[in-house]
């Protein structure tokens, strides 16, 4: 490896995409985002949205970049061919991380059998109901396979090594991987469409070198090597360097929360998974940040943050889904949001919802604790939700703990320096 040798992450978020570049030392040099150009479920649009990134950064630069890796959102699955083209119509779009198919949930969960009726892959929630979903609207389009099942980062990864056989092994586990046996659960290999799954491969694992066409378009060298990368929120844990006792919030369209756990847990909704060596625990909430766009321009959010008093509570208590259906602390499908009553004053009624969602992260915390993780001491928060000083305040009085918040440690850095550790590990 070039000794100057840099790494690339690629983040593929609810809300857009992000771009990072480091040094062999870890330190950012340089750092794009963008919304998605086009809708979220369009495939398309993320390979677009990384082309447009890395032609932003200068050249020099490129040309050093010796191993990149993506992260995707948790679930958002997609029907492909072997050569990555999509299908027409409805099916060329991914179902999102949040679609819940309760259609789907007794099947998944009698394919994954009695072992993994506590996983994510067995809820209706799960990657494993809503690729039940696709392969039945293929059939009923008889659109001509053969398919293949992919996760969001999967399918870009696949896109970038001209080759997509592989899924990394986090952003399948609500699929019905068992990263425990290191096999698909249960009946799902025996099934008639098996052949749709992916290979399974670890985060952090090399896989090759940059495909011909990826390489022209994104202006990267061939040479640079393609290393497989993790979920979203595990990304951004990786850039957060967590200590013990701490646990991460990341603060994004949706909350997530994940600490590191000295063994496996299974639950409802709960995701655990093997990040460089090490069980990552947590669960994400459909809630968020996502649902105060609904009321309030980013503009309004600072301001009216500013006249928020987090030592007070709001007197409300409000549940702010942006949809039916929860995932975690809670795993129910048909979950109502609360967001009523709204108050006259606009900052009220920003407090009550900043307040409801430090309520869910609260649920979070302790029920991952009743499953046998660790006491959280302290809470690192992590995107864009991080800037905001007050939701920190407000947090840390609900959380009865410490908060600190770190927005500069995003899913893209974590994902530059995994790529670059993979490669100079070698």
């Amino acid at each position: 490896m070039r000794p100057d040798g840099l790494g690339l992450g690629v983040d593929l978020g609810t809300s857009g995409l992000r771009l990072a570049v480091v040094n062999a030392a870890g330190q950012l040099l340089a750092s794009h985002d963008s919304a998605y150009p086009a809708a979220f479920t369009d495939p398309r649009g993320w390979q677009q949205g990384l082309q447009s990134l890395c032609h932003q950064l200068p050249a020099d630069l490129r040309s050093a970049v010796v191993a990149m890796a993506v992260d995707g959102t948790s679930g958002t699955l997609l029907l492909c061919r072997s050569d990555g083209s999509l299908a027409s119509g409805l099916l060329a779009a991914a179902l999102p991380y949040h679609q819940a198919c309760p259609e789907r949930a007794e099947t998944a969960a009698a394919l994954v059998g009695e072992a993994g009726a506590h996983t994510p892959a067995a809820s209706a929630s799960g990657s494993l109901a809503r690729a039940l979903h696709l392969l039945d609207q293929a059939g009923a389009a008889a659109e001509p396979g053969p398919w293949l099942l992919r996760h969001q980062a999967d399918w870009l990864m696949g896109w970038l090594l001209g080759n997509w056989r592989w899924g990394e092994e986090g952003n399948n586990l609500r699929l019905g991987w068992d990263q425990h046996q290191r096999r698909w659960m249960g009946r799902l290999a025996d099934q008639p469409w098996s052949t749709a799954l992916p290979e399974i491969c670890p985060s952090g694992e090399p896989l090759g070198r940059l495909g011909g066409e990826a390489a022209a378009a994104l202006g990267l060298p061939a040479a640079c090597t393609v290393v497989a990368g993790s979920t979203d929120a595990s990304a951004a844990v990786l850039a957060a360097d967590l200590q013990a006792g701490d646990g991460a919030a990341v603060l994004g369209t949706t909350l997530v929360l994940k600490q590191f756990s000295d063994r496996p847990l299974q639950g409802p909704g709960l995701s655990c998974q093997r990040v460089a060596g090490r069980w990552l625990v947590g669960g994400a909430s459909n809630a968020g940040a996502g649902v105060l766009r609904r009321f309030f321009s980013d503009e309004q959010l600072v301001e009216l943050s500013r006249q928020i008093d987090p030592r007070r509570s709001s007197g409300l208590a409000l549940r702010p889904l942006p949809r039916v259906g929860e995932r975690f602390p809670i795993d129910d499908p048909r979950l109502e949001p609360q967001l009523e009553p709204r108050p006259v004053s606009d900052a009220l009624y920003l407090q009550a919802l900043l307040e409801g969602l430090a309520e869910i992260e609260r649920a979070g915390w302790q029920r991952l604790e009743q499953l046998g993780a660790p006491p959280v001491q302290r809470v690192i928060s992590l995107g864009g939700g991080a800037r905001n000083p007050q939701w920190r305040a407000l947090r840390q009085r609900l959380l009865g703990r410490p908060v600190i918040n770190r927005p500069q440690c995003t899913a893209a850095l974590g994902m530059a320096r995994l790529a670059l550790s993979a490669v100079t590990a070698r």
